[in-house]
């Protein structure tokens, strides 16, 4: 049985949220935002914190952020929280974005996070990231 196969994603699509979630084959995540609103990111912060419950192995999620301008001050203490929730472990991270605005963002928001096998890589070009994404894993503590 797959990664794929084995790890329900639980993601139900909601026309009213800014941000879609499909699993890779990897078993990880991509995660595609369109908005930012206060609506798009509660509805994040809820689906990846329940989603930490259950994790159990070396993950691969890619963030295409590439549609936002810019990253609001409650997306980053949001995004801080769930990376840095003790559950948040083997994690690889690819964020891709369009602009420098974003990329400072996920920049504070890497360096605020606990490091504690979280690894974050940010990237212009969404096949250098799933290069980066593809290098195999391992313990990342």
């Amino acid at each position: 049985m797959s990664d794929r196969e084995d790890k329900p994603l639980n993601w139900r699509a909601d026309p009213t949220v800014g941000y879609s979630v499909e699993r890779r084959p990897d078993g990880g995540m991509n995660y595609e935002f369109s908005n930012v609103s206060r609506k798009t990111l509660e509805h994040w912060r809820e689906f990846a914190l329940d989603h930490l419950l259950d994790s159990d192995r070396l993950t691969r999620n890619l963030y295409d952020l590439r549609q936002i301008d810019s990253i609001p001050r409650e997306a980053v203490e949001y995004a801080v929280e769930v990376g840095s929730d003790p559950a948040t472990r083997n994690i690889r991270l690819a964020v891709v974005v369009a602009n420098e605005h974003v990329r400072d963002a996920v920049e504070e928001i890497a360096a605020l996070t606990n490091p504690r096998g979280l690894e974050i890589g940010i990237f212009t070009d969404i096949e250098e990231a799933e290069t980066w994404l593809d290098r195999p894993l391992t313990l990342l503590v």
